[in-house]
């Protein structure tokens, strides 16, 4: 199999040398570098040759490398049922460039890269309704940045009294953010087989 992939990384690579910035086959799997201005037609070129017929889009996400200049991988799953392979094509942008969207190759993009907004705060440009999926309109930040808060900015829940759902600042007490990082079973009063511990 890594034998059909290392032939496909080469064909790939010798066809769009002016894209690929580096490709690497490990456990299997192939995943392509390229540039962030030739996306979507680097997609549609995958989508498109005989060599490679990957005719099914199967998810879009990114990851985000908070110490990096180019703070975003963003990242495309692409399948051909054809050849049997998979590929995973990754663009690394800074935090303030957008991507192109590939809803003109794949219209199922749409959501995937919505939803790639609302998470992480990536744009796509071209995109034919770039808003928020999973969060509140009126959401503060970005839930999937590794500089997000655990806990958020604020919480909701019903009031009784004024009949509506209502947004306020997250208020922790201080116990909850202390931890001991003892063993759950520091304080029984029982010991399990296996657990004694040695003076």
């Amino acid at each position: 199999m890594s034998e059909a992939l290392n032939e496909l990384a080469a064909h790939i690579a010798q066809r769009r040398a002016e894209d690929v910035l580096k490709t690497v086959v490990s456990n299997g799997e192939l995943t392509v570098s390229v540039a962030p201005s030739g996306i979507a037609a680097f997609i549609e070129y995958l989508r498109g040759d005989a060599a490679c017929r990957f005719s099914t889009l199967i998810d879009i996400t990114a990851v985000d490398w908070p110490t990096r200049p180019a703070r975003f991988d963003v990242v495309y799953h692409l399948l051909s049922m054809y050849q049997n392979q998979r590929i995973r094509v990754k663009v690394a942008l800074r935090e303030d460039e957008p991507v192109d969207s590939i809803t003109g190759v794949f219209p199922g993009a749409d959501w995937y890269e919505r939803e790639v907004f609302d998470m992480f705060g990536i744009l796509f440009s071209n995109h034919p309704d770039l808003r928020r999926i999973l969060t509140d309109y009126g959401f503060s930040g970005y839930p999937l940045r590794k500089d997000f808060p655990t806990t958020g900015y604020v919480e909701v829940r019903y009031d009784e009294a004024l009949k509506r759902v209502v947004y306020e600042p997250v208020k922790l007490a201080q116990d909850y953010r202390q931890f001991d990082f003892l063993s759950p079973w520091e304080g029984a009063q029982y010991v399990l087989p296996g657990d004694e511990k040695k003076a």
